[in-house]
């Protein structure tokens, strides 16, 4: 079993997944706009400056450079996400999203995903607003990708713990180490006023993603076996029961004893399933041999 990870090459853009392609593409053009509105004035207003007050996340309260109060706006919440203050910054975080996003747009869809990722972004922007008073944090606008990437960092993280990442291409650190390192120095820098980095909005964004992997029954990862997790409702796979629906769980149970109890000689058991989710979240579906997709596909349509 091949259990590292190493980016692979881009080995054409088209073979990308379509919704990294797009974020890709659509990052790459708003930062060369952002460039080039940068170096123009409009009556005497720098073009920078109007673009980060209609489309930067602007705090909810203050006063801005300009003297101006900041300009608050819904739908920043969703636009700030797609811009950048500099090469290094949009670098990372793509590079980032490149590695880590593509295998978790190809297990999940590319509808969820873009659902997933917009959705990190979203509340990592709404916890920046409201908990950087609390720290008094200096206003100021936000911009970046970098909620959303952490988000989809902690996805990784969940769904492939044991995975290698070659840190430099050459450090070879588990998934699971490696990105809650990240995080706890994340929470660490939080009250560090003179940092031009948002922390909260990372930490906003990585929140976010742990609970929707951890309410999304559709999700399966160690953790939640760890945890005795029992919100992964009605699926046939698992073991756990529903708590809001105490009838419907009794319906099912007696649906997997009449399961165990008919099984024909070649037939496989809830235990051969567990063990087969397990090696998913750990290594990945892709890992998984010929006969062992063979068992899920079977036992699926067995019980559906």
């Amino acid at each position: 079993m091949n259990n590292s990870y190493r980016p692979r090459g881009f080995g054409g853009f088209s073979l990308f997944p379509p919704i990294i392609k797009n974020l890709l593409i659509i990052n790459a053009v708003v930062f060369i706009l952002q460039t080039m509105l940068g170096n123009l004035s409009f009556d005497g207003v720098p073009g920078w400056y109007i673009v980060n007050r209609w489309f930067a996340l602007n705090p909810l309260s203050g006063i801005d450079a300009a003297g101006q109060s900041y300009n608050f706006q819904i739908w920043q919440l969703i636009t700030y996400q797609f811009m950048h203050g500099g090469f290094g910054h949009i670098f990372f975080n793509m590079l980032v999203l490149w590695m880590f996003g593509i295998e978790i747009e190809n297990m999940w869809g590319s509808k969820k995903f873009l659902t997933f990722y917009l959705l990190c972004g979203v509340v990592a922007g709404i916890f920046h607003l409201i908990v950087s008073p609390l720290f008094d944090l200096p206003p100021a606008v936000t911009i970046g990708a970098s909620g959303a990437i952490y988000g989809v960092m902690i996805a990784f993280a969940l769904f492939f713990p044991d995975r290698l990442i070659y840190l430099y291409f050459f450090i070879p650190i588990k998934a699971k180490y490696l990105i809650t390192f990240a995080v706890i120095l994340e929470i660490m820098l939080v009250d560090s006023a003179g940092s031009s980095i948002a922390h909260l909005a990372h930490l906003g964004g990585a929140f976010a993603a742990f609970i929707f992997i951890m309410l999304d029954k559709d999700s399966y990862i160690a953790l939640k076996r760890i945890l005795n997790w029992n919100i992964n409702l009605n699926n046939p796979f698992s073991k756990m029961e529903n708590p809001f629906k105490k009838e419907k769980a009794n319906v099912e149970e007696a649906k997997f004893y009449e399961f165990k109890e008919k099984k024909k000689d070649n037939e496989v058991t809830q235990k051969d399933i567990d063990k087969i989710l397990d090696k998913i979240s750990e290594s990945g579906y892709q890992n998984l041999t010929a006969e062992e997709k063979k068992i899920l596909f079977e036992a699926s349509k067995k019980i559906n």
